[in-house]
C-alpha cells in the first residue's frame, strides 16, 4: 500500500494544492461599485430654459458633492456645494444665482444662457476622504427669432431679371427651409439653394413665380415660419383680345369692342381705325355705324413697367338688316299629280334662302327642285302629303326674316 498523503486532494500532492490556492487567490479580485455618471436633461437647451445635470450610482459613503465649471475642480471655478451631514449648500466663486445643487448630488441650471454650454465636473469627497469625479456636459441653443423675407428686387421682368430671396437673419447650426404656396420646394432648373439653403434665387422669372413663398428655420430646440412674401411679377401685355368676335355687324346700330390683354401691371390701350388713331381707351364706343364704318380695328396695348406692346387687328363690316320676304304662288290650290312654283321675293342683296314647310325645315322630295339662289322652289308632281304651310327665310351676316306663311291646298282625285 502506498502512503496516504500520497494521493491527498483528489491525487495532486500537497504543493500542488498550494499552488492552486494561491492561483485562485491571486486572480479574483472583490466587486466594485457602479461608476458616477452625470445625465444632461436635456442635453441641448434653449436659452433662457432650464436644464438639470442628474448624478447617478453617487457612493454610499458621500460626505461633500462639489460642482466645477469646466472638466477641473480649480477652486476658483467651484459653483456649489453641498455637505451631507448637515444638508447645507454654500455658493463658490463661480456660482451666478441661477444653479441649484441637491442633496442626491444633482445640479439644475435656471435662465440658461448661451455661456453656460460646456464641460461641468462633479467632485465627490467620501467619507474616508478620498474623492471621486464625473463629468456632464450640455449645451445651450438660441431660441431663433422669427424669420422673415427679404428680395433684391421684389418687382422683377418677367423672363428678364433673376430674383434672390434671403431667409433672415443668418444664425449658427440653424437649419433653413423654403415652401412656395404652401408646398415644399420641388427642384427645378430655373431654382437655387445656396449651400446653406438660407438664400434662394429664381431664374428666368415668371408669371407664375409670383408665390407667396415662405421661409423657415429650425434647430434642435425651436424653429418657426416666415409671414408669406409675395414677389409683384411685371409681364406682358400678351397679344390682345378683341370682343365681341364676330366680324358683320347691323347698319345703324352701336359697335361696342372691347380689348384685354394679359399684363401687370394694367396695360394701356389705344383703338386705331384703318391706321388712324380714335382713342386711348380700353372699350371702344360708335353709335349708329354706317357703311363709312367699315374697315380695319387695331387694339394696341402697352405696359410701361415691362416696355412691350402688342396689337391685334379685327375686320368690322356693316350690313343692313334684311326685310321681311313674300312668298307668290303659281296656284294655292292644286290637283294631286299637278306642278306648282313658290318664288321667295326679297329686295335684299347678298343673303341666303330657306325652305320651310309647317314651320320645319324643308326635306326636299323627290318630287321638290329649288333654283340655284334657292328663290325658286317647284313641285311636280303635287302629292297630297305636299298640302301645307310654306315659307321662305333671308338672312345675312347680322340678320334674317322670315315669310308669312302660305298655304298650298291638294286636291285629290
Amino acid at each position: 500500500m502506498e502512503p496516504c498523503s500520497a494521493t491527498s486532494h483528489r491525487g495532486l500532492v500537497p504543493w500542488q494544492g498550494l499552488l492552486l490556492a494561491v492561483s485562485l487567490l491571486t486572480s479574483w479580485t472583490p466587486p466594485t461599485a457602479a461608476q458616477v455618471t452625470i445625465e444632461s436633461v436635456p442635453f441641448y437647451a434653449a436659452e433662457g430654459g432650464d436644464v438639470l445635470l442628474l448624478a447617478k450610482n453617487l457612493p454610499e459613503n458621500s460626505r461633500v458633492y462639489k460642482w466645477f465649471k469646466g472638466d477641473r475642480s480649480e477652486s476658483t471655478k467651484e459653483i456649489a456645494a453641498y455637505v451631507v451631514e448637515t444638508s447645507t449648500a454654500t455658493h463658490g466663486p463661480a456660482y451666478s444665482n441661477r444653479e441649484t445643487i441637491y442633496h442626491n448630488g444633482s445640479l439644475l441650471f435656471k435662465n440658461l444662457t448661451l455661456q453656460d454650454s460646456g464641460v461641468y465636473t462633479l467632485h465627490i469627497i467620501k467619507e474616508d476622504y478620498l474623492s471621486v469625479e464625473a463629468f456632464g456636459q450640455f449645451r445651450v441653443l438660441l431660441v431663433l427669432p422669427k424669420p422673415n423675407i427679404t428680395s433684391n428686387n421684389s418687382s422683377p421682368v418677367e423672363g428678364e431679371e433673376p430674383v434672390v430671396l434671403t431667409c433672415e437673419p443668418e444664425t449658427q447650426n440653424t437649419t433653413y427651409l423654403w415652401w412656395i404656396n404652401g408646398q415644399s420646394l420641388q427642384d427645378s432648373d430655373r431654382l437655387k439653394l445656396s449651400n446653406d439653403s438660407r438664400i434662394l434665387t429664381l431664374f428666368s422669372v415668371t408669371r407664375n413665380d409670383t408665390g407667396p413663398y415662405e421661409c423657415e428655420n429650425r434647430n434642435l430646440v425651436s424653429g418657426s415660419r416666415s409671414d408669406p412674401f409675395t414677389l409683384n411679377i411685371y409681364y406682358g401685355p400678351d397679344d390682345p383680345i378683341i370682343l365681341p368676335p364676330e366680324t358683320y355687324f347691323p347698319l345703324g346700330t352701336t359697335l361696342n369692342l372691347s380689348c384685354h390683354a394679359a399684363s401687370n401691371p394694367a396695360a394701356q390701350y389705344y383703338w386705331l381705325f384703318n391706321g388712324s388713331f380714335l382713342q386711348s381707351t380700353q372699350e371702344l364706343h360708335i353709335p349708329d355705324i354706317s357703311e363709312n364704318n367699315i374697315g380695319y380695328y387695331t387694339c394696341l396695348a402697352n405696359n410701361s413697367a415691362t416696355g412691350l406692346s402688342r396689337s391685334t387687328v379685327k375686320t368690322v363690316i356693316v350690313a343692313e338688316v334684311v326685310k321681311q320676304p313674300i312668298i307668290e304662288a303659281s296656284n294655292t290650290t292644286v290637283e294631286e299629280g299637278g306642278s306648282v312654283v313658290l318664288t321667295c321675293l326679297s329686295n335684299d342683296t347678298g343673303i341666303s334662302i330657306q325652305w320651310f314647310f309647317n314651320d320645319q325645315q324643308l326635306q326636299l322630295t323627290e318630287s321638290m327642285k329649288v333654283s340655284q339662289s334657292s328663290s325658286i322652289l317647284t313641285i311636280d308632281p303635287v302629292k297630297r302629303q305636299d298640302a301645307g304651310e310654306y315659307q321662305c327665310e333671308v338672312s345675312n351676316a347680322v340678320s334674317s326674316s322670315r315669310s308669312h306663311p302660305l298655304r298650298l291646298e291638294v286636291i285629290c282625285e
